[in-house]
Formats: C-alpha cells, sequence, structure tokens
C-alpha cells in the first residue's frame, strides 16, 4: 500500500536533466510513472470530470440562447473532437510527449513551452476563481441578506459566502494523498446525481 502512495505523491512529468540545452529527447521517464487504474475507474473519474456545473448551465445556456446557441454547442463539440485526435497525433509520433507544454516544446521550442505553461496555469487559475464567484453567487441567492461588518469593513452575502467557500475547499489543496481526494471527488459524483435524483 505504501508503494501505491508513493507512486501517487511522485509527479507525473519527465524529469529533466541539469543541462540547460538538452532537448526532449534527453528526457527520461520516471520508471515509477506506469499508470495502473482500472476501466471502471477510469469511468468513474471522467464522470466526475463531466459532471458538475455542466449539468445545470448546458441546459440554461441552451434555453436562454436559443436555436443559435445549439449549434454553437455542436460545433464547439465538433472542434474539441478534431483537436483531440490532432494531440493524440502528436503524442503518437513521439512518446515522449506527455503534457501539452511538451508538445508546444515539439512544435515552436522553449518559447511554445513557457506559453503554453503560462495558459495553463492561467486558465486553472481563472476557472477556481470563477467557481468561487459562482458558489458565492449561488449561495448567496439561497440565503439572502446574509452579512458581516470586520474591521469597519462591510462584507455582504455573497462576498462573506465566497470567502466562506475558499475557506472551506482550500485545505483540499494540500493534500498530498490522492486517496482522500477521491473522498472528496466522489462527493461531488454523488452531489450530482442527488441533484438530477
Amino acid at each position: 500500500m505504501d508503494e501505491q502512495a508513493d507512486i501517487m505523491s511522485e509527479p507525473f512529468i519527465l524529469k529533466k536533466i541539469d543541462d540547460e540545452e538538452a532537448t526532449l529527447r534527453d528526457y527520461e521517464f520516471n520508471s515509477n510513472s506506469q499508470g495502473n487504474t482500472s476501466f471502471a475507474k477510469t469511468c468513474f473519474h471522467g464522470i466526475n470530470a463531466l459532471s458538475g456545473v455542466g449539468i445545470l448551465s448546458v441546459p440554461y445556456a441552451l434555453a436562454s440562447g436559443g436555436w443559435l446557441s445549439l449549434s454553437i454547442l455542436f460545433t464547439v463539440a465538433i472542434t474539441t473532437f478534431y483537436c483531440a485526435i490532432l494531440i493524440k497525433r502528436c503524442m503518437d509520433m513521439d512518446p515522449l510527449l506527455r503534457s501539452y507544454p511538451d508538445i508546444g516544446y515539439k512544435a515552436f521550442g522553449n518559447t511554445g513551452r513557457i506559453i503554453i505553461s503560462i495558459f495553463m496555469n492561467l486558465e486553472l487559475y481563472l476557472v477556481a476563481t470563477s467557481f468561487l464567484i459562482l458558489e458565492g453567487d449561488n449561495l448567496d441567492k439561497l440565503f439572502s441578506n446574509i452579512g458581516f461588518s470586520f474591521m469597519g469593513i462591510d462584507f455582504g452575502g455573497k462576498q462573506m459566502f465566497i470567502i466562506l467557500v475558499a475557506l472551506i475547499i482550500l485545505p483540499s489543496v494540500w493534500l498530498d494523498d490522492m486517496r482522500i481526494l477521491s473522498y472528496v471527488s466522489a462527493s461531488g459524483v454523488f452531489a450530482s446525481g442527488l441533484i438530477l435524483a
């Protein structure tokens, strides 16, 4: 069991050689980075990734946008599918490509790796921020007319709930053991199923 925990705690990214002029071919795989997930776990995590906010937001967006939004939805789906095919082709061409920054490095050199890394991290930051705002809005509508004052600063319900949600979610970022985080993930799937039921 400890061996599995060691595998989960090591980064999946390739190890880098100390030479600054090293190319992608000079990277080496970590021998412990082999995947060992089952088909059922993969399906479970795929459903978890696709469920959640999208279950409620996509129907609302389609209802608000009308027929044009339906054509946009299919266009985005086809574009996403085509991008997935291109990414698979890139990764099949070179088995050392393990991440989007690696593809950027292969296509555009170190500049491509840096630009893609910046955009990936920026996307993660903006998604996390938008989820905090979304939860703050939802809880403020659910429990209206709530607020407090701290050191002369008035916090409305929305700001208070954003801070509260951030304080509740923040400890999950510090978890080193992915097994514990899987229970948090399972609770999200359970909540989505409860909403749909």
